[in-house]
């Protein structure tokens, strides 16, 4: 699978939704791990606005990635963020999108949104 890196450095990323517990199976409850290090997921949705423009992304953190003192509409700066295309077919229906992940999430913004 292709991981793209994603620059937020010209960006400014507001939090929209606190972080929740990613479900892997919505029938059994199952919680998502990192298949690498068995460390929880967590999902938690940002405002990403840059170039005059702005969408909604969601990203998932591990738990220990999710720094303190997040609250709504306070500005974050996302470490290691990347993009993995994926597509999938459901039901008989073709469905495709783009996976945001990040190493850790702090609030704050980086230093060359900043300067």
């Amino acid at each position: 699978m292709r991981v793209i890196p994603v620059d937020t450095s010209s960006a400014t990323l507001l939090v929209t939704k606190l972080p929740e517990v990613k479900v892997r199976d919505r029938q059994t409850g199952e919680v998502a791990v990192d298949p690498v290090t068995n460390d929880r997921l967590m999902v938690l949705e940002l405002v990403f606005i840059a170039q005059g423009g702005s969408d909604m992304i969601k990203v998932t953190v591990p738990e220990k990635g999710i720094g303190e003192g997040l609250v709504m509409g306070a500005p974050v700066f996302l470490s290691g963020l990347v993009a993995r295309p994926w597509e999938s077919e459901f039901g008989g229906r073709a469905r495709h999108g783009i996976a945001y992940r990040a190493d850790a999430v702090m609030v704050g913004t980086s230093a060359a949104a900043q300067g």
